[in-house]
């Protein structure tokens, strides 16, 4: 069995692809690079690039970056870096320290701006042999900038071994960039044609110049291949559009959809509701300070935590205050704007009053690129697929709970819930705690797109009153499809009218829209319907 196992493992060991190395070409190769002539160093680069030993690489990235010498007395090659008057040495080739030495000892290898390209070139030749594909395709990047014919050939070989499918559309619209300079009208169209299917820039900035072209094939199909990719472009910039405008719509719902329940069962004009928001970003804050090195897991913890303190806080103001201003709205409205500066206050004393930063976790950080135009920034992708997480958890309470029932009944006839046997002013401090501590969660999702701070509530407490208004007061799915539809509304109207004069717009808008639908897009008949 023993013997069975080591005959498997010697096949498995002499059938793996090896990479044929010349050393007579390097060591040639590295002769001529010694030399002052700079087209012996040009065929010298090429011949490192082809011999294939794996130490080209170091040597030519030194040699573009100009730490490459010769040692005077033995011919040494080396990579030396100043240090002060003197250079610190090490082997080229092996990595030796070799200690330090005088200038006068030491002579550097000079190139020009030619040597650059072609080392530049070989690099990226070098590279496209890599087996990591990020690496590929940095490689054929770093190509797109010297697209010579040489470049070019290179590019058909590695073209024909690629696997990779995002590395061979990038390999083939670099062929096809670099057969644009083609003296051939047919190579040129059939470019043309390759590159119009292309979103990358260079796509662009390669086929604007042609537009102008002696010849008027080539000045016409140019012209139809930047007009499919403008086309294509606006296409995307509009759907990213789209994305920001959802994104904005979903924190205008997480916002307003705990105002919606308070507002739409007890009619309550809660202005410290802005406040409330503030507090679960601050226990998000709070928490990641306990736990800095664990940004994932704080974010997690803080969820319940934000809804508890929140809910807790809002829960002490219904039963403190609220209780007593039931039926006295502008009363009520006051009572809550001090509660709001005493909220904000008390942060700025007991924490801070400058803005602290919250962390996102790594898998919130970074954009998905989908193509060369459109990305989306995974912070806010994740927190829309959130707001309709907390949208679904928060209508499952409100129709599948023995208190969704009660806050239904409430809210369509509080008398008649009372004589049924409903403790309405449990149920009053109960919707009120929902509410709020929702608007805790709202805290936490907004801590990962923005700073924290006393202030943060007063940017979207008059958002989510516009919110739930337009929406319908109580309806959950009003506040669902307005939150949506308003944070859409602005960042389409944003490029043209500005975002201040988007947002007026927008106001104006709502105002003659209630005009006409005073109890919004879906009515709800509840006690602040029927005073």
């Amino acid at each position: 069995m023993r013997r069975r196992i080591v005959i498997f493992l010697l096949a498995m060991l002499f059938s793996l692809p090896t990479i044929a190395v010349d050393s007579g070409l390097f060591d040639s190769a590295l002769e001529l690079l010694k030399g002052g002539d700079f087209d012996a160093k040009e065929k010298a680069i090429a011949d490192l690039a082809e011999s294939g030993d794996p130490r080209t690489l170091g040597l030519l990235e030194a040699l573009y970056g100009g730490d490459l010498w010769i040692k005077k007395d033995d011919q040494t090659l080396l990579i030396a870096e100043r240090d002060g008057r003197e250079y610190k040495i090490r082997d080229a080739l092996t990595g030796t320290d070799l200690g330090v030495v005088k200038k006068r000892e030491i002579d550097k290898i000079k190139i020009n701006n030619t040597l650059r390209d072609a080392i530049k070139s070989a690099i990226a030749t070098i590279n496209l042999s890599d087996p990591d594909p990020k690496a590929r395709t940095q490689a054929v990047n770093r190509m797109l900038d010297n697209l010579d014919p040489d470049a070019v050939a290179t590019l058909r070989k590695a073209l024909a071994k690629e696997s990779d499918p995002g590395v061979k559309e990038l390999m083939e619209l670099a062929v096809a960039l670099g057969d644009l300079k083609s003296d051939e009208k047919a190579m040129k169209l059939a470019a043309i044609e390759a590159v119009g299917n292309s979103l990358h820039p260079e796509a662009r900035n390669r086929l604007r110049p042609l537009t102008e072209d002696a010849d008027a094939d080539v000045a016409k199909a140019a012209k139809k291949s930047l007009k499919q990719i403008e086309f294509r472009v606006d296409a995307y910039g509009q759907l990213e559009t789209v994305f920001f405008g959802l994104s904005l719509g979903s924190v205008l719902v997480l916002a307003a959809i705990g105002l919606a329940i308070t507002f739409g069962v007890m009619g309550v004009i809660n202005m410290a509701h802005g406040e409330l928001i503030m507090l679960g970003a601050y226990t998000t804050y709070l928490i990641q300070q306990a736990m800095p090195s664990l940004p994932g897991v704080s974010l997690f913890l803080s969820l319940p935590a934000a809804f508890i303190v929140a809910g807790l806080v809002g829960i002490v103001i219904e039963r403190s205050v609220i209780r007593f201003l039931y039926g006295r709205p502008l009363e009520t409205l006051l009572a809550t704007f001090g509660i709001s500066l005493i909220l904000q206050q008390l942060v700025r004393t007991v924490i801070s009053p400058q803005n602290v930063p919250v962390s996102n976790p790594e898998w919130m950080s970074g954009t998905w690129e989908i193509n060369a135009v459109l990305s989306l920034t995974y912070n806010r992708l994740y927190i829309f697929l959130f707001s309709l997480l907390v949208f679904a958890a928060l209508y499952l309470v409100l129709k599948k709970t023995s208190l969704g029932l009660q806050v239904r009944a409430v809210s369509q006839n509080r008398a008649m819930a009372r004589a049924m046997g409903v403790r309405s002013q449990w149920v009053d401090a109960m919707t009120f705690g929902l509410g709020s501590g929702v608007a805790g969660v709202a805290g936490v999702a907004l801590s990962q797109l923005t700073n924290v701070g006393p202030n943060l509530g007063q940017s979207y407490i008059i958002d989510s009153f516009m919110v739930v208004v337009f929406g319908g007061v109580g309806n959950l799915w009003g506040t669902l499809v307005a939150g949506l539809s308003l944070g859409v509304a602005n960042k389409v109207l944003e490029p043209w009218a500005g975002a201040v004069l988007a947002k007026i717009l927008v106001l104006v808008f709502i105002i003659l829209f209630i005009q006409k639908r005073p109890r919004g897009l879906f009515p709800q008949k509840g006690r602040a319907v029927e005073g």
